[in-house]
């Protein structure tokens, strides 16, 4: 199979912490990759690399065939859909949801004086239908809830119709309904044989949608485990990833996780 992206040794350091250590992953054409891992395992450095916004200190980075450090980046970023809260705090608060859509075409945050076709046109309006925004359009960002600016974010992040589809956290800040909605949306995505290859980052096993086949664990910047997702997922290699111990069970192509240590009684516990 093609690889769509592949990192060699990969390390990224901020002062003398290395955020990613020795790193190794490649990810292939019709993969769909969960990326899990506590808080500073270095999951969103991970995906600012795959959306090449971000340099490694060492190792090597190909991204749809081309090398990080040898390409106009703001060429390839049109085959990268990347949908984040860091995205989020870029959009002007003023950006109609329409032009927030329209915009991924030439991955650009606000209007500025880039032509778009017809055909951008309606594509943005069938992304903004798909995803359920139609009756939102004329709206602007910044008076949106926090589910329909996930919704408005993932409907750009597909306008270019990208080969790479990058999600950092799209269930952060949803409350149960607003959560489930965007799963069965996922879901139904990555059922279609036109979908891109998606690489989503999450903390929760929960938040993973049906049709994911690979996941990669992560713990202080280094791979715990990576491979086909029934494998990863399993309780050793995810109790070693979050440093407890920890059961995982899936029914009906969803995941749920609880603690494996034994609950205290409520009456010894102490307030």
């Amino acid at each position: 199979m093609a690889e769509v992206l592949q990192l060699l040794d990969v390390g990224v350091r901020r002062g003398g912490t290395w955020i990613l250590d020795r790193l190794n992953w490649s990810v292939d054409v019709g993969e769909h990759w969960v990326v899990m891992g506590p808080n500073g395992a270095g999951k969103s450095t991970l995906l600012q690399i795959a959306a090449s916004r971000l340099h490694p200190t060492t190792g090597s980075v190909r991204i749809l065939g081309e090398e990080l450090g040898a390409v106009d980046v703001a060429e390839l970023r049109t085959g990268i859909g990347w949908a984040s809260g860091a995205l989020a705090d870029d959009v002007p608060a003023q950006e109609s949801v329409t032009d927030v859509v329209l915009t991924g075409a030439w991955s650009v945050t606000g209007r500025w004086r880039e032509a778009y076709s017809d055909d951008d046109v309606r594509r943005a309006d069938a992304l903004l239908s798909s995803w359920g925004l139609a009756e939102l359009r004329s709206r602007t960002f910044g008076t949106l809830s926090e589910g329909e600016r996930k919704r408005a974010l993932l409907a750009r992040s597909l306008m270019a119709d990208p080969e790479l589809l990058l999600l950092d956290e799209p269930g952060a800040g949803l409350d149960l309904g607003g959560r489930e909605a965007l799963i069965d949306a996922l879901g139904r995505a990555v059922a279609d044989p036109r979908a891109p290859t998606m690489v989503l980052v999450t903390h929760h096993v929960e938040e993973i949608p049906p049709g994911f086949t690979h996941a990669l664990l992560m713990r202080d910047g280094r791979t715990i485990v990576s491979g086909p997702i029934e494998d990863v997922l399993a309780d050793a290699p995810v109790s070693a990833a979050f440093g407890l111990p920890l059961r995982i069970r899936r029914q009906d192509d969803r995941w749920t996780a609880s603690s494996a240590q034994r609950a205290f009684p409520l009456e010894s516990a102490r307030l």
